[in-house]
């Protein structure tokens, strides 16, 4: 193991050459931190368009009562390793399961609350518009929309936000997202099954759900104009029960029934596989179908991405590129430059690696070097990223 290396040189060149193959059946799993890389602080500070874990706590914290602060900090002092999802999880058990009883002096009535005013923070911080101008998204759209495709672009997000929904309407790009009419839309999990529109439609499946998602006076979810409310799969512990549901048992069978075809790869961004639901999903899936290929672009170093390691040592099909190394084919190794593929090399290098350090775990930096994949000379560097910000994205 000592004496093993990955050459960044090597499997770029292979990833450049497969994201600019139009005959490649291709899908995207986005997750909450591709939208912490976009900055819209004032010159000379950074502040995320969405925040990562971290600070969406803070902003949480900061909307609850005094007393729904405390409840909540004891809750989160009472187990280890804990952070807002967790913490959300067992104050929705206890609003369960408490009965008749208190616990830190809160009753059924008191946590049921505090949940629902935890829930109606991250709602407000999610409903964020995608700035104008340059942005991962756009150039993201950009790649989709720049090459002649004989399949579609699929993408799954477990994100809430209406970010790659405005890219896409902003390119006029259209898409589907598994809803049907304009004023009260409508679920039709038919047309998701049968994937029979053209290539140049980009498929959109929310696997957690999305602003504007609401449930009907039938029970039924639609998707309604400016809605004030969301049908979202808040991380907890009833996450997996709430996926077996419609229109979510649909969106999770697309998820696995793309994987089964043949020769297909998906490009991961940043998503941390912490969600087991969708890990033991993605991973009993690759192993079923050898001929696809799941690219995992990750943030941290290969220390600070366990979950996603530890698939990628599970299954050769899953690739884990983090910051000083990687997990390729089930091997581990740190990352060392080798022979450039080409004379003119070193200038693409420069999207990807500088500093002894892999760059694509950042989104922007991912979707710059898509976007840019069919050009022979890559355009000029993006401004240096503060990504010392990004710590603690999942």
């Amino acid at each position: 193991m000592e004496n093993t290396s990955h050459n960044p040189d090597q499997h770029m060149f292979g990833f450049r050459q497969l994201a600019t193959n139009g005959r490649k059946k291709i899908g995207l799993l986005i997750g909450a931190g591709a939208p912490v890389s976009i900055n819209v602080g004032d010159a000379g500070s950074w502040k995320p368009l969405i925040p990562n874990i971290a600070g969406l706590e803070k902003i949480v914290l900061d909307e609850l009562s005094e007393s729904q602060r405390n409840v909540y900090s004891q809750i989160k002092s009472s187990f280890p390793d804990s952070n807002l999802e967790k913490v959300l999880s067992r104050v929705r058990m206890l609003a369960e399961v408490i009965g008749e009883g208190k616990l830190f002096d809160f009753s059924e009535k008191d946590f049921s609350a505090l949940s629902e005013a935890i829930c109606n923070s991250i709602r407000k911080v999610v409903a964020q518009d995608l700035p104008l101008g340059a942005n991962p998204y756009s150039e993201l759209v950009s790649w989709i929309n720049g090459i002649n495709r004989k399949y579609a672009i699929e993408i799954f997000t477990t994100n809430y936000d209406l970010l790659i929904e405005n890219a896409l309407e902003r390119a006029k790009t259209p898409y589907f997202d598994g809803f049907s009419g304009s004023k009260s839309a409508f679920f039709d999990p038919s047309s998701i099954s049968k994937n029979d529109l053209p290539p140049r439609w980009v498929r959109l499946w929310k696997l957690h759900g999305s602003i504007g998602w609401e449930s009907n006076a039938n029970g039924e979810v639609v998707r309604v104009p400016d809605s004030k409310n969301a049908n979202m799969v808040y991380p907890s512990h009833i996450k997996y029960d709430q996926t077996q549901a419609a229109p979510f048992s649909s969106l999770f069978e697309r998820l696995k029934n793309f994987i089964l075809e043949p020769d297909t790869l998906i490009l991961s961004a940043g998503f941390s596989f912490a969600d087991a639901h969708i890990s033991s999903r993605l991973l009993e899936c690759l192993m079923a179908n050898p001929t696809a290929a799941l690219f995992a672009f990750q943030f941290n170093s290969l220390a600070h991405e366990k979950a996603a390691k530890e698939l990628a040592l599970k299954c050769p099909g899953i690739s884990v590129f983090c910051s000083d190394g990687a997990v390729i084919n089930g091997v581990e190794a740190k990352w060392k430059i080798g022979t450039p593929p080409t004379k003119s090399w070193h200038e693409i290098r420069a999207e990807y690696y500088k500093d002894q350090k892999f760059l694509l775990g950042d989104f922007l930096r991912l979707a710059r070097f898509l976007a840019t994949a069919g050009s022979d000379v890559s355009q000029d560097a993006i401004p240096p990223v503060q990504q010392e910000v990004q710590e603690g994205v999942v």
